[in-house]
């Protein structure tokens, strides 16, 4: 079923170059590499797409959303199947994330079908004010043009080729340009065969959506320098963000680079919830700690407690649970790496102790769990750094003026947790109006590994979180990073587009 060839505007295109997969288990198979030509030729296309995609009825569109989520079902044997073999994630985990995305594609049609979001304003001609006559003016959301979207490591379906940015996007009006990820490149192409089927059943144009799969880094550095690219939706590393980022930035038309780009997503344990079932959190916090091996980028890797037997018993729980759990396979060989580095530098800093150490190698994760003191945490910021995979750091605050010290010392996180009984709501009230300057998403006597798609989700927050701060990835609020308001000043009714009459 796999050509192993780039999709752009409607043809399956092979290239120069090629790379080969390197699955978890399976096959490893060939697949064309990107090239600047590559990303120049779907952007021309996206570009020919726009004005006759914009002006596509709402309905027309959300029609075509439902069709790309019907596609993928069609396919979704297949592509549950390669996916594992492509990860290493279990066929359970991709079954739902296959929901969780068609459930994407159908929430944003039915968003754009109630044109809430289109934000319509009209202020009516005022001729016989004094001492000026006011214009009849009304705004209007519009699209604002062709977008770039990186396929996340992490998330093969969900968050990559036909995920929320890509379906928030289409859904605005906005052609799409997607620079796959390498990791899982087949998965990628059968979910981009379903947008193709999608886009001929639709009658829409080819250049509404291009996969270009793998490259150099210089194939996603030409994608976000192209001068028809109007913004870019990113998930994954704060280095490879950060960089992309810049060269945003530093374009002669800089555009918006809406990075998701990891957090720590602290958790503070509360004095009266951690005495009454501190044990309970420890064995919740473990297995959160854990899911997925730990490969998700709200994993709650900070749990902040006052010192003292309750922390101990948290402690201990949390080890008991995490030693239960085995070897995990993660997504890629360089990821398995990069957690081992970061496993190393936590353990070798100032004052840290381990609770639980394991050794793991290859492609494979195992628990590791350590603690400090909030001193010595509060003087070492490299503690505060996101260690991708299941590692947890427990900080032991001396009082709740040190706990709120550690809630000031963070960067933006695109989750902060509160674990509270009734009896800790006065100090929750000290805590909350730090943490929601700190933070996204504020939940209580939860584990935020669980994103919920719907209207109220915010999945973002200060940098480094992210690099948009009014921004959010997931939730029908995401559309709103590829819509930019205009206003029509005493422009003929015959005239305006069809959404303002």
């Amino acid at each position: 079923m796999l050509t192993g060839k780039h999709l752009i505007a409607g043809q399956w295109v092979a290239g120069e170059a090629s790379f080969r997969s390197e699955p978890a288990h399976g096959p490893a198979r060939e697949f064309a590499a990107g090239s600047v030509a590559l990303v120049d030729q779907a952007c021309a296309a996206a570009e020919t797409a726009f004005a006759l995609y914009a002006a596509t009825p709402r309905a027309a569109r959300a029609a075509f959303l439902e069709t790309i989520a019907d596609q993928i079902e069609v396919r979704g044997e297949a592509i549950t199947e390669i996916g594992c073999q492509e990860t290493g994630l279990p066929a359970a985990r991709l079954n739902g994330e296959r929901g969780r995305t068609c459930g994407q594609l159908r929430l944003f049609a039915d968003h754009i079908r109630k044109d809430g979001y289109l934000d319509r304003r009209h202020d009516a001609a005022l001729p016989d004010r004094q001492p000026l006559p006011r214009p009849d003016i009304r705004l209007l959301q519009r699209p604002i043009g062709p977008v770039a979207v990186f396929g996340a490591s992490n998330f093969p379906l969900a968050f990559s080729t036909a995920g929320g940015d890509t379906a928030s996007a289409l859904a605005a009006g906005c052609p799409v340009v997607v620079k796959g990820h390498s990791a899982h490149p087949g998965t990628g192409e059968l979910v981009a065969a379903a947008v193709l089927a999608a886009i001929r059943a639709c009658g829409l144009p080819d250049g509404v959506f291009s996969l270009i799969q793998g490259g150099s880094r210089a194939v996603g550095q030409a994608l976000v320098q192209h001068p028809l690219i109007c913004a870019v939706g990113f998930t994954g590393s704060l280095a490879g963000g950060r960089a992309l980022f810049d060269l945003c930035a530093a374009r002669p038309e800089p555009i918006p680079f809406f990075g998701e780009l990891g957090s720590v997503n602290p958790m503070f344990l509360l004095p009266a919830a951690t005495a009454a079932r501190g044990a309970e959190i420890g064995r919740g916090w473990a297995a959160s700690l854990t899911m997925g091996a730990g490969q998700f980028c709200t994993n709650p890797g900070i749990a902040v407690v006052l010192d003292g037997p309750a922390a101990e018993a948290f402690a201990e729980a949390a080890r008991a649970a995490a030693s239960d759990v085995g070897a995990q396979v993660m997504l890629t060989d360089g990821i398995a790496a990069a957690y081992r580095a970061g496993r190393d530098r936590i353990a070798a800093g100032q004052g840290v102790q381990a609770v639980l150490s394991t050794m793991c190698d290859r492609r494979q994760a195992t628990p590791c769990l350590y603690r400090v003191c909030g001193a010595d945490w509060l003087a070492n910021h490299a503690l505060a750094e996101e260690v991708f995979g299941p590692l947890g750091l427990i900080v032991t605050a001396r009082d709740l003026d040190e706990m709120l010290a550690i809630a000031q010392s963070l960067q933006g996180q695109l989750t902060c947790t509160l674990h509270i009984d009734a009896a800790d709501s006065a100090a929750a009230r000290r805590l909350l109006p730090i943490l929601e300057r700190k933070a996204g998403r504020i939940l209580a006597n939860g584990f935020p590994t669980g994103v919920e798609v719907c209207d109220a989700m915010v999945h973002g927050g200060p940098y480094p979180a992210s690099t948009n701060f009014g921004a959010t990835s997931v939730g029908t609020l995401s559309i709103r990073r590829w819509l930019r308001p205009v206003s029509f000043q005493n422009i003929p009714v015959d005239v305006l587009p069809d959404d303002l009459v």
